[in-house]
């Protein structure tokens, strides 16, 4: 029987440059070897990585909040999430300030959903997307938010439903359909009980347990 699993590998590159350098992220131009020996140009962003949380209450409802997102001119409906601003910075701490930040929420219970390339051909972008579990209210002040975030909405919405949304094309946010159809994959075959422990490696972002 045939393993399918993504498997590490990279092709010679003969040059490279970076044409643009933005406060998070860069544009990478790789002149690449392809299999025949010719050289094809590639285009990429460069990008630090993410981390996503699906955080289910008590009630089996998912903490969702809506964003204003420019580059799609459109409000969407999705998980909390952040960039890996550090190099190395271990992913379950970033996941645990995000849902603080974005919802004032804190989890008990954490393991590993699913991991990412959210576009890998054109993108280095690899997100880590959390189950959150045990929920309660997050101590102390809230977090000042600003910019696109000091317009979210926040929801609990049940599970179900959102697996509809996703379904019927009403939902498109990355994280948050992975997220939604990953847990209802997981609670309909070995339960999250099943996942992986919240510190598993990642080798798309080593990192320090």
């Amino acid at each position: 029987m045939t393993t399918i699993k993504d498997t590490a590998e990279e092709w010679e590159v003969r040059a490279t440059e970076t044409p643009f350098v933005g406060n998070k992220t860069s544009v990478r131009t790789d002149d690449v070897v392809m299999p025949d020996g010719s050289v094809a140009r590639r285009d990429y962003q460069v990008h630090p990585g993410s981390v996503a949380v699906l955080a289910l209450d008590d009630q089996g409802r998912v903490l969702i909040l809506k964003q204003y997102r420019h580059p799609v001119r459109m409000k969407l409906w999705e998980i909390p999430a952040g960039l890996l601003d550090i190099p190395g910075e271990n992913p379950l701490h970033a996941a645990q300030r995000e849902l603080y930040e974005e919802a004032h929420v804190k989890a008990e219970d954490w393991r590993v959903l699913t991991d990412v390339y959210t576009t890998p051909g054109g993108c280095s972008e690899a997100v880590r997307i959390f189950l959150a579990r045990d929920l309660s209210e997050a101590e102390g002040e809230r977090f000042e938010v600003e910019d696109e975030e000091a317009d979210m909405e926040l929801a609990r919405v049940p599970l179900a439903d959102l697996v509809r949304g996703v379904l019927a094309g009403e939902l498109h946010n990355n994280c948050l359909v992975v997220g939604v159809l990953s847990l209802a994959a997981a609670l309909a075959g070995d339960g999250v009980g099943a996942l992986r422990p919240a510190e598993s490696e990642w080798p798309a972002r080593p990192f320090e347990a």
